[in-house]
Parts: structure tokens; sequence; C-alpha cells
């Protein structure tokens, strides 16, 4: 099979498309045809190293979505000819980023009925991160506010879809060129991250009153943001920061209102299985992962310059 490799750690031109076996799966493994792996920051990450993957040479790809096309006998609940999706791959085996990947089961689920392969390859990331802030670590309710940083984002974008789902009341912050897009998703109010005014902006938008959780991507630069806009009592998930010295700089805001800072990884879900299950029966009438672009194997060298560097709605995809 093809797949891309990168044999030592450097910037996106270590990248490069090999052909190498197909991998024959283990009694607790499935083996997916891939349609599509999605392209995430994390991918970066570990080709670069600062996150250690298995070995090198390593193929990258946290996600992935296919067709089951051999499963391991120990395997319940998926059968050959089945759509499923994946997530946590590529730190301790081989990624998405290939024709074929071996999944262990406690990493994919079942896709329903008519789900798009190619959207759900961007789908593990984003959606599982966003279901795990705000349904289990929130504990997001019906009719309470919430504040999305960065709507159009991967996770960003399906966490409006989340959150509105739960029927919560949604702001997002988003670039002004996708505020139609964002609202489309599911979020009541729309807000320009760069206004001056953002502040009194969001406050408003949950009619005076702050609001009780918030999604939060930059720790280090809203955190204190967070503590100003938050109503007393709200619960913060963090899923990413530029600097690890984080912290509430407005701590008499932050400790007035008995702020809750959760600090938040996929990679440490209890069950991805089960927080892909979850997203899966979401999907189509409350989930729609958006694809802004998708590229080759050969390509994957710029996708994952872009996932960094350029602005889109949505998911980057990678179709073998």
């Amino acid at each position: 099979m093809r797949a891309v490799r990168y044999h030592e750690h450097g910037d996106e031109s270590v990248l490069q498309v090999d052909e190498v076996d197909r991998p024959d799966p283990a009694p607790d493994e499935v083996l997916v045809e891939v349609a599509a792996a999605g392209v995430n920051p994390v991918d970066t990450y570990f080709r670069e190293g600062s996150y250690e993957p298995y070995g090198l040479p390593a193929i990258p790809g946290v996600d992935a979505a296919g067709t089951a096309v051999e499963v391991g006998e120990a395997v319940e609940g998926i059968e050959e000819g089945d759509n499923v999706f994946a997530t946590g791959l590529s730190g301790a085996m081989p990624g998405g980023y290939a024709e074929f990947v071996a999944v262990p089961d406690d990493r994919i689920a079942v896709l329903p009925d008519g789900a798009d392969l190619v959207a759900a390859g961007g789908a593990g990331v984003a959606a599982v991160t966003a279901w795990r802030a705000l349904v289990q670590h929130a504990n997001l309710r019906p009719a309470e506010t919430v504040l999305i940083h960065g709507g159009s984002g991967g996770v960003g974008h399906a966490a409006v879809q989340v959150a509105a789902a739960t029927g919560a009341h949604v702001t997002a912050t988003a670039a002004e060129g996708y505020h139609d897009d964002v609202a489309a998703l599911g979020a009541d109010a729309v807000l320009d991250y760069n206004r001056d005014d953002l502040a009194e902006a969001v406050v408003d938008a949950a009619d005076g009153d702050g609001v009780d959780v918030i999604l939060d991507h930059r720790l280090d630069q809203y955190l204190g943001f967070d503590a100003e806009v938050a109503a007393q009592g709200c619960r913060v998930v963090g899923i990413g920061e530029n600097d690890p010295a984080i912290g509430f700089p407005q701590s008499s805001a932050a400790r007035g209102k008995d702020l809750n800072l959760q600090l938040m990884s996929m990679f440490n879900t209890p069950s991805l299985a089960d927080a892909l299950a979850d997203v899966a029966s979401l999907w189509g009438d409350d989930i729609a992962i958006r694809v802004a672009h998708s590229y080759d194997l050969e390509g994957a060298a710029e996708a994952q310059r872009a996932v960094l560097e350029d602005s889109f709605l949505g998911k980057l995809v990678i179709e073998p």
C-alpha cells in the first residue's frame, strides 16, 4: 500500500510517500480501507518531535474513516463492510495517512448509514474533543449559555453543533467572513474576536448575566477575558494554549465568581470508542463536519503547513 511517512523529525518537508506492507490486523483490531484522514495540529507535533510517535519511520494521522475490510476475531460490534471512523492513532501505532490502517477496537466506531466518509475522516479529534469538553467535563445543560472561542475551527465548529444540540444558547467568536457559516451551524450569536468591545458583547449576548460554560482553545490569551465574561460558577474547559505558564491573571474576578478551570486532552478519554459512538449517534441531524479542503497523499506536507498557518472553516482531510 501507499502511505505518508517521516523517517526523521523535522518540518513538513520530511514527509514522503512510501510503498509499505499492508498491515495484518491483530485479533483486537479492524483493518480499515481509508477513505479520508483528518489533518490536525497534533499530527505536526508528532512529526516535529515534541510528541513522541511509536517509532521511526512513522505514518502520521490521528484520525481516519473508511470501510472495515478485515475484522479481528476478538472484535465485537463491527463487521466487514461497515463504514467506520477512528481517532487516537499515530501515537502508539501507525496513523491514518495511508491506504489502509489497522485500528484497535477501543478507538473505532461504526458510522450511521449514509454518513459521508470524507467528512467522517475529519471528525475524530474535533468531535470527540467537543463532546467530551462540553458534555462530559462541563456538563452543559439545556438553556445554559456557552461561549465557544474560535467557532470556525475544527474543534470549534463541532463544539457549536454539540452545544446547540444540547439546547444551550451558543455564542461563538470567529473572523467576520465566517459569521454566516457559524450561525448556520447553530450559534445564536457570532462575534468578531477582534472587536474592541468583545467582552461587553459576549455578556450582552448572554442577557447581561455572563456565560455558564466556556470552551477555550488559547488559554494563555483568553483566560483573563474568560474571567471577565463568566457568570457565577462558570465552567471553563481548556483544550489548548501557546504558553504553558497559564493561570487566571484576574485572580480576584476568578475567585469572586467561583470559577472552575478544567484542562483536558482527548487522548485521556477513558474510551475513545464510546465517545465516537456518542458522536455517531448525533451524526447528520446534529453534527455535520465541514471539509474545507481535501489533499491526496502527495499533498500531506502542504496540508500540515495549512493546518497551522491558514484560515478556514472546518477541517482539512487527506484522501488516499
